[in-house]
């Protein structure tokens, strides 16, 4: 009579732990940049239907909401990065059961966050429009467009934390799949809502709301019936974890918030020295500038939870090759980036202007500066994923507060007095190249502590 012993079961294997070099990190980051590609691309095409198909004024609306509509992605920014740490740096260190319930736990909060806000914008949009600094010809624009896009904020929310959920358990190409159906179905709506029907704003804002959708609900469907390491099990989560979350990620916050000020200081000062063309130039030049560094965005965002799940597990020898790595990406990266810019500058902004309108004129001459912007931002935006991917959210925090806000402030308050426009186009890339040193200092301070250099 023989016997047998069941071998015990087994976690199935996680795609993070196959990660050791610089082709397998960039295959296993690629789908995440082209995601982040792809939502830069759809995130333009709202703005291109307007430019071409509506009118300079409801082109500057976009950018007079774009603050507000940065604090809500700042939530989930903040959930999902620092939430994601959290759940790659437990899978690396075996406990894939907490892992479960705190990802559970975490997309609950996200959707009920997307109801509270969107009621509370909807109650108060007439004051936060005003606030926001819209003047009488903008509002009724900034109405329409900010009021359709609120009825989808637990959507977008939700959209968020997926994003980095996605990576965080192995599955980065699902992720750009939807992110690409996303935004195919954004451009289809947009020519048929804004072009067809004539909706208007109003109708850029409602393909966008409605192409939320698109990849929670894949999310959902995704994680209910997964079998890997990842899914939805019973929520749970110690209210110190989900402190530690939201701190860790507060670094992505703060640079989302510090991104909707400064936008508001941009806009406010454009209105003041150019009027409303020069909030539509400068609406052009800084979404030309997301879509270029979307590169970075998803890169950083790609390589966060190997990084996360190295330092869990405790393997320094290949965090010491990923980072190398990473310094090479982000060093070819921003020259090829820089130069494709400066060669492409006004190819770019003939997309969203007559070449003969004032609008043009302005875009193109602020963009051949702010060009610049993209020879430091990429060490910035890494080094602060960095430093969150390894739970250092003050660090991180600190790196993110300067690129995007206090010395971006500092410029916008002085520069402009003594030079006008020309600084405020100078204001983003000087910012940035200071960040990018003090980034520098951080990296190679607490280069013993993570065992990355």
């Amino acid at each position: 009579m023989s016997t047998s012993t069941a071998a015990p079961a087994r976690e199935p294997a996680n795609a993070l732990e196959r990660v050791s070099g610089l082709l397998s990190l960039l295959r296993f980051a690629f789908p995440t940049m082209v995601m982040m590609v792809f939502n830069g691309l759809y995130t333009i095409v709202d703005v291109i239907f307007v430019a071409r198909f509506v009118n300079t004024e409801a082109l500057s609306a976009i950018n007079i909401i774009n603050p507000a509509m940065g604090v809500l992605w700042g939530l989930g920014t903040m959930l999902g990065t620092g939430g994601s740490a959290l759940i790659a740096r437990k899978m690396g260190g075996g406990d894939t059961a907490g892992a479960r319930r705190n990802f559970s736990l975490l997309i609950l909060a996200g959707a009920l966050l997307g109801l509270f806000f969107s009621g509370l914008g909807l109650l108060f949009l007439e004051p936060i429009i005003r606030a926001l600094g819209a003047s009488d010809i903008l509002a009724p624009y900034c109405r329409e467009y900010f009021g359709t896009l609120l009825l989808f904020t637990p959507a977008g929310l939700v959209l968020a934390l997926f994003a980095f959920f996605f990576v965080a358990a192995g599955k980065p190409a699902l992720n750009m799949a939807l992110i690409i159906a996303s935004g195919l179905t954004n451009t289809l709506l947009d020519y048929v809502f804004i072009v067809l029907l004539g909706m208007g704003v109003a109708g850029a804002a409602l393909a966008t709301g409605i192409a939320f959708l698109i990849p929670p609900l894949g999310g959902l469907c995704f994680f209910l019936y997964s079998k890997g390491p990842l899914h939805f099990t019973r929520p749970g989560m110690r209210l110190r974890e989900f402190g530690q979350a939201c701190f860790n990620g507060s670094s992505e916050m703060i640079a989302q918030l510090s991104i909707s000020v400064t936008t508001y200081l941009f806009n406010i000062t454009m209105l003041r020295l150019a009027g409303e063309a020069g909030v539509a130039a400068l609406t052009i030049t800084a979404y030309s500038e997301y879509f270029l560094v979307t590169l970075f965005l998803g890169f950083s965002m790609g390589v966060a939870p190997v990084i996360s799940y190295n330092y869990g597990s405790g393997n320094h020898a290949r965090q010491r090759r990923i980072f190398r790595s990473c310094l090479l990406f982000i060093c070819v990266g921003s020259i090829l980036v820089f130069s494709a810019a400066l060669l492409g500058a006004s190819r770019l902004i003939g997309i969203f202007a007559p070449p003969d309108s004032r609008v043009f004129a302005l875009a193109d001459q602020g963009f051949h500066i702010f060009v610049f912007n993209f020879l430091f931002c990429g060490y910035g935006i890494f080094a602060s994923s960095l430093f969150t991917a390894l739970s250092n959210g003050k660090v991180s925090a600190i790196i993110a507060f300067l690129r995007t806000f206090a010395l971006i402030a500092l410029f916008l308050l002085v520069l402009p007095e003594f030079l006008g426009l020309t600084g405020v186009w100078l204001a983003a890339p000087l910012a940035e190249a200071i960040s990018a040193l003090v980034a520098a200092f951080f990296v190679w301070r607490w280069r013993g502590t993570y065992q990355y250099l």
